[in-house]
């Protein structure tokens, strides 16, 4: 196998500086003409092709984006980094996946900025405090928050409060009255925004807010946010007592798990009881679920596209951008 041509090569057979080569491959007015046409030769008579990454690093441009969440393995982030991946095809950048952990993913995420600060950081899912604020602040890099926000930095946030509510006010109006919730672990801002859109609108229509139809599972993986959860949660408010009419969960993977756990107790859906899910993952639409659209894929297309108008164009705008969920209604939920 040949051996491949360096910029070493070149600038040796051309007689000229490294340096010189990279401004005739940079573009650079600071070359005369006969030069660059001596090295434009060499160039192509060695048939050099420069790596990628060494242009970018003479420009001192960001070469990596780093993504930063709590998991990969779940539907609703692999939406998101789906929409990553398919815009990072429009660029000439790569990117590296840092997976925090659901469990103390702020501190874990300090940790991963002790190491180093990449060139481009897109942060899923994490909340920013105090401390990762001033980190994030003085390191000066393009950074693009989904799930979370910050007044000084660029962020694209879900409206979880009026996802709860439309989830409620859907159920309300196919005529249940006894109406529960599957919960997560989590005590966050998006967990307890969409708690409490849910429970306002209860109260709104007054209906009652039964707390033995609010369950959590036991399962702990992704903070609750499971089928495992789901599925416990139907024995939990069985032993409870009952079932309530309809049951709302805080996201499609806990609804599978119900729909598990009512089929082994021959209870049907939703003639027997009504079930609703969030998030609108793929599977929700080829088992009928009833469910929040939070459009996950066109976010992640969406902050990709923010942070390379960041790199390219040097666009230092702060933009925040709120998503409005929208409700998808199927025969999870749907009398006839």
């Amino acid at each position: 196998m040949a051996k491949k041509k360096t910029i070493y090569d070149v600038a040796r057979k051309a007689n000229v500086a490294i340096s010189t080569v990279s401004r005739v491959l940079n573009g650079s007015t600071y070359v005369s003409r006969e030069t660059k046409q001596r090295v434009q030769k060499v160039i192509d008579e060695l048939d050099f092709r420069p790596q990628v990454n060494a242009r970018k690093l003479a420009r001192r441009e960001a070469q990596i984006i780093a993504v930063a969440l709590p998991t990969f393995t779940t539907p609703f982030f692999n939406e998101v980094l789906k929409g990553i991946k398919d815009q990072l095809k429009e660029t000439d950048l790569d990117f590296i996946i840092y997976n925090t952990g659901s469990e103390n993913s702020e501190e874990t995420f300090k940790k991963f900025l002790d190491r180093g600060i990449p060139d481009a950081l897109l942060i899923i899912s994490i909340i920013i405090d105090n401390e990762i604020h001033k980190r994030l602040k003085n390191a000066g890099i393009p950074l693009v928050l989904v799930g979370s926000k910050h007044d000084d930095f660029n962020y694209i946030y879900w409206n979880n409060y009026h996802g709860g509510y439309l989830a409620g006010e859907h159920l309300i109006k196919q005529g249940y009255k006894k109406i529960g919730m599957v919960r997560s672990h989590s005590k966050s801002p998006v967990a307890d925004s969409r708690e409490k859109g849910f429970r306002n609108v209860l109260a709104k229509y007054h209906l009652p807010l039964d707390e033995n139809f609010f369950v959590t599972g036991i399962t702990r993986k992704h903070s609750g946010y499971s089928e495992e959860a789901g599925y416990e949660s139907i024995q939990i408010m069985l032993e409870r007592g009952g079932l309530p009419e309809a049951i709302f969960c805080t996201n499609d993977a806990q609804a599978i798990g119900v729909l598990h756990a009512l089929k082994e107790k021959n209870l049907r859906v939703p003639e027997d009881i009504a079930v609703m899910g969030y998030d609108n993952i793929k599977i929700a639409h080829f088992i009928e679920l009833t469910t929040i659209d939070q459009k996950m894929y066109d976010v992640g297309i969406e902050a990709i596209k923010r942070i390379t108008d960041m790199i390219h164009n040097k666009n230092n705008t702060v933009v925040h951008k709120e998503i409005e969920p929208t409700i998808v209604v199927r025969n999870s939920t749907t009398r006839s």
